[in-house]
């Protein structure tokens, strides 16, 4: 099996082809919480946008941060000019709800950021990874690990994350995301976008880094070459006390 070489853009391939993946887990919440008009939402990691713009969508004034350059710069290029994204917590707050949907991995904001924009009785929503038997995307993390020559992970605790942000956790969900690909090549770069093998792409040949996804995939490779994973993610609903 050789490598597909094809050249990736992290911040493209993770909005054409990646941040879809996560759609049934930004309705759930949004339906959760009422999101709509009247509703003044923040995405911290907002990514290229498309939480925000399903959010405005609803009527809810959504507006977002991304510390990622080329993230943020995408996701303005596909919201309108009334959906803010921002490299930090804008200063226009309060929010009514705030959203972290990558608050277990790929977070460029501390606990703090998490209710600098809020007030009393703001809803935060913290979201991860679910059990790991539930996710058949553990196979590549636990890949991810072994390449970048770190230790595996544990799942994030979210409610005890949303406890030393100084919030009360009042409720939690689990919502299906299956990562459903066109081929191989598109899982390769789909994959690579959710920043998880960053460590290892650095640490070695990431040619080698693509073969091995590759190889990691095969289980999940359908007669029509297209690529299925069923995965589960978790969410926490925390107030502001």
């Amino acid at each position: 099996m050789t490598p597909t070489l094809v050249p990736h853009h992290p911040a493209r391939d993770w909005a054409e082809i990646q941040e879809r993946m996560l759609v049934p887990l930004y309705e759930a919440v949004h339906e959760r919480l009422g999101v709509g008009p009247g509703t003044r939402l923040l995405g911290l990691d907002c990514g290229t946008g498309l939480a925000l713009l399903m959010a405005a969508a609803r009527g809810a004034a959504a507006a977002g941060a991304e510390a990622d350059h080329a993230r943020a710069e995408l996701a303005r290029t596909r919201l309108p000019d009334t959906v803010p994204v921002t490299s930090d917590v804008p200063e226009d707050g309060p929010y009514d709800v705030i959203t972290a949907f990558h608050a277990a991995d790929r977070t460029s904001f501390g606990p703090a950021d998490l209710t600098r924009a809020a007030q009393r009785g703001t809803a935060v929503v913290l979201a991860g990874w679910g059990p790991p038997e539930r996710c058949a995307t553990e196979r590549l993390l636990r890949l991810a690990d072994r390449l970048a020559d770190r230790r595996p992970s544990p799942r994030a605790d979210l409610g005890a994350l949303a406890v030393r942000a100084g919030l009360r956790p009042v409720g939690d969900g689990r919502v299906a995301c299956p990562f459903g690909y066109a081929d191989e090549a598109s899982a390769v770069r789909g994959l690579l976008s959710t920043g998880v093998f960053d460590a290892a792409v650095r640490a070695g040949d990431p040619a080698q880094v693509e073969k091995e996804i590759e190889e990691a995939l095969a289980p999940y490779r359908r007669a029509d070459g297209t690529v299925w994973m069923p995965n589960v993610f978790r969410y926490v609903v925390a107030r502001v006390p």
